[in-house]
């Protein structure tokens, strides 16, 4: 690994922490100094899972009540 290589990898733990890890990978940058297959694959592959999570609680908080007590 280069120094710089090395430096950017430093600084995705850096923003990791800072920004905080959903907003670092969600809003911070798509980092693409990052030569890095499965970095991206796993980037993109958290992105996909929360954007599920997400969708998932929506859609849950919009079922109709059950006003019977019955599932």
């Amino acid at each position: 690994m280069t120094i710089e290589e090395k430096e950017r990898w430093e600084n995705v733990k850096y923003r990791m922490r800072e920004e905080g890890f959903h907003y670092c990978f969600a809003s911070y940058s798509d980092f693409p100094d990052i030569k890095d297959e499965k970095f991206h694959e796993l980037r993109l592959k958290y992105l996909a899972t929360a954007k599920e999570i997400q969708n998932y609680v929506d859609a849950k908080c919009d079922e109709e009540e059950d006003v019977d007590g019955d599932e």
